[in-house]
């Protein structure tokens, strides 16, 4: 799955699947916001730890790993 990375202003952000599965979180953005980063990923766990990587807030650690590791479904 597609992940993607919306910035509106400074410290506002949205982090959210791409494509339909996301369009409800993007239909919360406002008009000026803006595609910053996106990237692929097969778990929310391995999006979110991406996600914590590009942002350079170090190691993303999860209270339920186990069920963040499962496959995003389509």
């Amino acid at each position: 799955m597609m992940y993607e990375l919306w910035v509106e202003r400074e410290g506002e952000q949205t982090f959210c699947l791409a494509g339909p599965l996301g369009k409800s979180a993007r239909q919360l953005l406002a008009p000026r916001a803006k595609l910053a980063w996106t990237s692929e990923a097969s778990s929310y766990f391995e999006a979110i730890t991406k996600y914590y990587e590009y942002m350079g807030w170090g190691e993303y650690k999860s209270d339920s790993p186990e069920e963040n590791k499962k496959p995003t479904p389509n």
